[in-house]
């Protein structure tokens, strides 16, 4: 039975072929998938529940917390400012922000931060979820905050600290929190359902999140991953239905720039497609140059916790990385979600794509491997 609505141009009927196996062979609940190619929409698909509790379908507008994907927004704002020569990305953040330079930062880069590198993984400062909230508290902690390790010498997932960071660095450049500057120059403009805090007249759109059985459990609070992933404790991961859960308004309501957007794969894809070949005509907003400069790799291999999941990293993106995550080629740039979200743009190729979910299996899950398998395939 067809689990699916929406529609694929003639050419991408495997990308349909697919999304429809995923709800047969994986728990999958509900998700979308959304292509763009040439800057045209050549795939909007949608299927499956909302949510799991009143039995409401998924339909064409449904949003869903997308965490990291966060990241792939922040960092096409960032070098979006780069491109505009308002923020060079291999000056000291200090330049821009003068206190963060204190306690052996002065001479950290936001491309340090993007690649992951500054040594700031997670802070040691435990806040509670309304200093959280506030903005201020975090950053007063970041400029307090010594690196674990020297700067520019090793790489870890930056988790929280990378939105926070790179963050305050476009809201002294421009007066606006990197989610208000996301809204007012790319997602208000071009009409894409993408948020970094999320306005409550979306809430009735929003997707509820379940989480797969077998899910890998994190390891103890003190443990480092565990703190990079929860801010030392003020979220909880995956903590659905808790307060401050990421099924609380109240946490989407927030700008968590770091792992907080809400997107429908439309918006999500829409945005990539904008930032490679211009949507519908219009002009790109990324040049060659700039996603040159993106895609040039900054991070791999074992991280300073000797963690190998085979993942690449560019300057705030994820690169194509054939044993975590195989993309379409050199120019491909993204980023994944917790729940297996993925989304992605390629201007060798032409393609904006998103997948999103609210069955979370994990990172790196095959669901949307198979979806970007498939329009590999479509591409020849």
């Amino acid at each position: 039975m067809q689990q699916y609505q929406g529609w694929a141009d003639e050419h991408y009927g495997a990308v349909a072929d697919v999304f429809a196996a995923n709800f047969e062979e994986f728990p999958e609940l509900g998700a979308a998938v959304t292509v763009y190619a040439g800057g045209r929409k050549v795939v909007e698909l949608w299927g499956g529940t909302a949510d799991e509790r009143t039995g409401r379908a998924w339909t064409q507008d449904t949003v869903v917390p997308v965490f990291s994907c966060a990241k792939g927004a922040v960092s096409i704002c960032a070098h979006l400012l780069a491109q505009q020569g308002r923020l060079d990305l291999d000056a000291p953040i200090a330049r821009y922000w003068p206190e963060f330079a204190q306690h052996g930062k002065q001479s950290v880069t936001t491309r340090m931060v993007l690649g992951h590198r500054a040594g700031l993984p997670a802070l040691d400062a435990v806040l509670p979820f309304e200093e959280v909230a506030a903005w201020e508290p975090v950053i007063r902690a970041i400029e307090a905050q010594e690196p674990l390790w020297e700067p520019g010498t090793t790489y870890e997932y930056h988790g929280h600290v990378f939105g926070f960071a790179v963050g305050e660095v476009i809201r002294r450049i421009t007066g606006l929190t990197p989610g208000a500057f996301l809204r007012k120059e790319l997602a208000d403009p071009l009409g894409l359902p993408v948020w970094i805090g999320l306005p409550e007249s979306e809430l009735p759109r929003l997707a509820r999140l379940v989480e797969a059985e077998g899910r890998r459990p994190m390891p103890g609070p003190e443990h480092l991953l565990t703190r990079i992933v929860t801010m030392n404790g003020a979220l909880v991961f995956p903590g659905l239905d808790v307060p401050h859960g990421w099924n609380d308004p109240a946490l989407h309501a927030i700008e968590l720039p770091g792992a907080g957007a809400v997107a429908s794969a439309t918006g999500l894809a829409g945005l990539y497609a904008a930032a490679v070949t211009g949507l519908d005509g219009g002009e790109r907003l990324l040049s060659p140059d700039t996603v040159t400069d993106a895609v040039r790799e900054v991070s791999s291999g074992a991280g300073f916790l000797g963690f190998d999941m085979g993942a690449r990293w560019g300057s705030g993106v994820l690169l194509d990385s054939p044993a975590f995550r195989p993309l379409l080629g050199g120019r491909s740039f993204g980023n994944d979600g917790a729940g297996g979200q993925f989304a992605f743009g390629d201007d060798e190729f032409g393609v904006g794509f998103a997948y999103v979910a609210n069955r979370m299996i994990g990172h790196g899950d095959a669901r949307a491997n198979r979806l970007i398998d498939a329009v590999r395939g479509c591409l020849g």
